[in-house]
């Protein structure tokens, strides 16, 4: 993407991309340190359901007062996204209800939304994203999240005429992390729980992290924007680094970890017995590509890549991302060529919710990251064969039966209101992709 000849230009005509974003947390907060030092972007307006917190982010990250003073502060974002001066939506609150609604009044204003609320994009992103296109507008995964780098490596890969054999990222990863509750969270991250209240840091957020919430959910938008297929019964969290992707990540019939060609995996940095893995890829994304044909695997070899035995597979990795330092991508992408860095086509995957203990009739879940639940993936005709109740409706709900730990909680397992306007929406969605799902 070349388009910061086009940044000067528009620099010069006095003409920004105008953004409004919804949700000054730590992603937005990064992407707002960024605004001074990138020509002809404008943040309009920050809506936030505190804006003096929102306006003294603006402040820690190193904004002027006279920028400050520019950008209108509110905890309306429906009627921030009304406003004649904003081209695109950030939605970054991290809610999937209400990150359904923000979407869907984006997409009716006629504005172009980046979606870094993975968790609503998973929750009825291909609905949203058939309506955007069909309004005009761009709907996209946020640059410097994983899956829109991810994203970004398949079509690479695919343009340039290789057989995408799997995709994905890595995290730290140990089975036992699918029972953790944010009252364990900071064990497992080597801090106390002064320290992590200090630094702000929200113990459920964290938590959805590491018990393999966050894994399923990237994997399943990932999987729901490039076709790629999620593994049957959850994500295997093999590890692996980075010199070992191509070995691991390519099917079992080659002697691999994976049960065929074109899928989503997660790799852990931590091997079973906790060790670290070598050269891990903890912060980092990576695709499994296979040579078409001897030529092409000659070259891997002559040009230093790093394949298994066979020399067919091999892998490209980004080792870092940088978040919100990199969503001007998104933006610009959206704004300046109409298109974005990823964007849900189909209902491939589903995340639903599992429980992490015994559950009793009568219990309310907590949803993602919290003491009763985690998000476990499966394809989606699975999710819809049992009926699974997805992750992001899993909070404030009650439970109508005793569930048992490792299971999957169904939508007939609780007790919920079908008129709540994310409820609707979901079924809606599964409703219309249900006849697409293979």
């Amino acid at each position: 993407m070349f388009v910061y000849q086009e940044l000067l230009a528009r620099a010069a005509q006095d003409k920004p991309v105008r953004v409004g974003l919804i949700g000054a947390g730590k992603f937005g907060s990064m992407f707002l340190s960024q605004v001074p030092t990138t020509p002809a972007l404008r943040v309009a307006a920050i809506a936030d359901l505190r804006p003096d917190n929102a306006r003294r982010a603006c402040a820690d990250v190193g904004w002027s007062a006279d920028r400050i003073d520019d950008v209108v502060f509110t905890d309306d974002a429906m009627a921030m996204m009304a406003r004649d001066d904003v081209d695109v939506i950030v939605e970054a609150t991290g809610n999937p209800v209400v990150g359904l609604l923000h979407a869907r009044e984006a997409i009716r204003q006629g504005r172009h939304i980046v979606m870094v609320n993975v968790e609503a994009d998973v929750l009825a992103g291909p609905l949203l994203a058939e309506e955007a296109r069909a309004a005009g507008v761009v709907y996209s995964m946020a640059y410097g999240d994983q899956p829109a780098l991810t994203c970004e490596m398949v079509e690479w890969a695919r343009a340039c005429g290789f057989t995408v054999v799997a995709a994905g990222k890595g995290t730290k990863y140990l089975p036992d992390y699918h029972a953790s509750t944010p009252d364990t969270v900071w064990d497992h991250y080597g801090l106390t729980t002064a320290q992590a209240a200090e630094a702000g840091m929200n113990p459920q957020m964290f938590n959805s992290f590491l018990d393999g919430t966050k894994s399923a959910l990237e994997m399943a938008a990932i999987a729901n924007a490039t076709g790629l297929a999620p593994p049957v019964d959850g994500l295997l969290f093999p590890p692996a680094g980075m010199d070992d992707l191509a070995h691991v990540l390519r099917p079992a019939a080659d002697g691999g970890q994976l049960a065929g060609k074109g899928m989503v995996e997660v790799v852990s940095s931590l091997e079973r017995d906790g060790r670290p893995v070598f050269r891990d890829l903890r912060w980092g994304v990576y695709v499994v590509i296979e040579a078409p044909n001897d030529y092409a695997a000659a070259c891997f070899k002559q040009y230093g890549m790093n394949t298994d035995a066979t020399g067919r597979y091999s892998a490209m990795y980004k080792p870092f991302h940088l978040i919100g330092l990199e969503l001007n991508v998104s933006i610009l992408s959206a704004a300046l060529l109409g298109k974005p860095t990823g964007s849900t086509l189909s209902f491939a995957g589903d995340v639903v919710a599992t429980a992490k203990r015994n559950l009793a009739a009568g219990e309310t879940l907590d949803g993602e990251g919290g003491f009763t639940v985690w998000g476990k993936l499966l394809p989606a005709r699975s999710s819809l064969r049992l009926g699974g109740l997805p992750i992001g409706l899993a909070h404030g709900v009650k439970l109508k039966n005793g569930i048992a730990e490792g299971q999957p909680i169904t939508w007939s397992d609780v007790g919920i209101d079908e008129t709540a306007d994310a409820v609707k929406i979901r079924r809606e969605m599964e409703h219309r992709f249900q006849q697409t799902v293979v």
